[in-house]
């Protein structure tokens, strides 16, 4: 079957199905590799990959959705619950600004308490007092927790964002896009459905937002449960053409209920296999991002020759990964060398994957201080 899909590919037909499960459950790993290039470079034909310099911050951590997946999330009074203010998070917005941060993924728990209002001063004041800052705010469950606690329909929610600046929304809360696995992984308090994360991305996409498309890996799920999730937003993005990337990551299992459930996360192998899978079924699609920091540096490095073209962001600070035992951290100058030790041309870009600028010959230090300082 292997070489009727390349085929396939190479004359610019849609892969099935049928034929995606047996790229995830039997097709040889090494072949997967040089034909996930080739699409990867019919998209992006430069050997570039790019990077983001953002961090990763959360303004509550109170919840009311019990996620079996989740270390991250507290019932209101439980012990090491928080919600800060707006004033709080600017004084981190701040710290982050003076770090080199262009881009903030902003998260956090489903809380009844918090008005509308506290959502569209967070992106108002952001970017009031860090115009250089690109506001990522807001996964679908909390634009569902918007529309929960307004009583409006989601093109009112997108409309208020909208005005007050918001231009894209991660795609945090799909982890896998089949309802068997969803009610599976969060079964006492159900986290949506697939049609709810569907539908909150395709009213962001109709209101002018962008998105990501994401996709948590390594549970219960099985292969087909996998494809069902990559036609999900194949067929939304044949709707709409506004995710900007594909994000794959593996669950991590500590300090996670269902942790004691899953004797064994994800390896490498399952990775790469993720990855240029993903890039040779998303062929609608710019982006597939690698990962550095979900799978580890030496397996991102391997993923950006498996069909990824981004190596993600600089993530200063996350706390969602780390309660659940999985600490990573890097530089700007360690991203742009590890690019470059694979063989690629490093480039930041914007959320938006709009270049800001190359570094493909000073030392990476030198390069990591022009990125930070934002000069030419």
């Amino acid at each position: 079957m292997i070489d009727t899909i390349r085929a396939k590919i190479r004359n610019g037909e849609r892969i099935k199905r049928e034929e995606g499960v047996y790229l995830l459950r039997d097709a040889p790993l090494l072949d997967l590799a040089p034909l996930a290039m080739e699409v990867r470079y019919r998209h992006n034909p430069e050997r570039r990959v790019t990077f983001v310099i953002d961090t990763n911050l959360n303004y509550t951590n109170v919840c009311d959705v019990y996620c079996t997946f989740c270390a991250f999330y507290r019932r209101k009074g439980q012990e090491g619950e928080y919600t800060y203010t707006i004033d709080q998070m600017m004084e981190q917005f701040g710290r982050a600004e003076r770090q080199g941060v262009t881009t903030i993924l902003l998260q956090g728990g489903l809380n009844d308490e918090l008005p509308m209002e506290y959502y569209t001063e967070l992106v108002r004041e952001t970017i009031k007092r860090f115009p250089h800052i690109h506001p990522h705010f807001f996964s679908a469950p909390e634009i569902m927790k918007m529309k929960e606690i307004t009583g409006w329909e989601l093109s009112e929610v997108f409309a208020k964002l909208r005005q007050a600046g918001l231009k894209t929304i991660p795609g945090g809360g799909a982890e896998i896009l089949a309802d068997r696995v969803k009610h599976k992984i969060s079964r006492l308090f159900p986290k949506g459905k697939t049609a709810d994360w569907i539908d909150v991305h395709r009213e962001a996409h109709r209101a002018g937002l962008k998105s990501t498309a994401t996709m948590m890996y390594g549970h219960v799920e099985t292969d087909d449960d996998i494809i069902e999730h990559f036609d999900a937003i194949r067929n939304l993005q044949d709707e709409t053409g506004a995710f900007t990337a594909f994000i794959p990551w593996s669950y991590k299992r500590e300090q996670t209920a269902l942790g004691r459930k899953i004797a064994v996360e994800a390896g490498p192998n399952r990775y790469l296999r993720i990855v240029a899978v993903a890039r040779l079924y998303l062929d609608n699609f710019p982006h597939i991002q690698a990962s550095w920091f979900s799978e580890g540096k030496k397996t991102g490095v391997v993923a950006l020759n498996f069909g990824g073209d981004d190596f993600g962001g600089t993530i200063f600070a996350e706390t969602v990964m780390q309660l659940a035992g999985h600490y990573n951290r890097t530089t700007v100058g360690e991203i742009i060398e590890l690019i470059r030790d694979a063989g690629f041309v490093p480039a930041q870009r914007t959320t938006l994957y709009e270049i800001l600028r190359e570094f493909p010959e000073e030392p990476a230090e030198e390069a990591a201080k022009l990125a930070v300082s934002g000069e030419r």
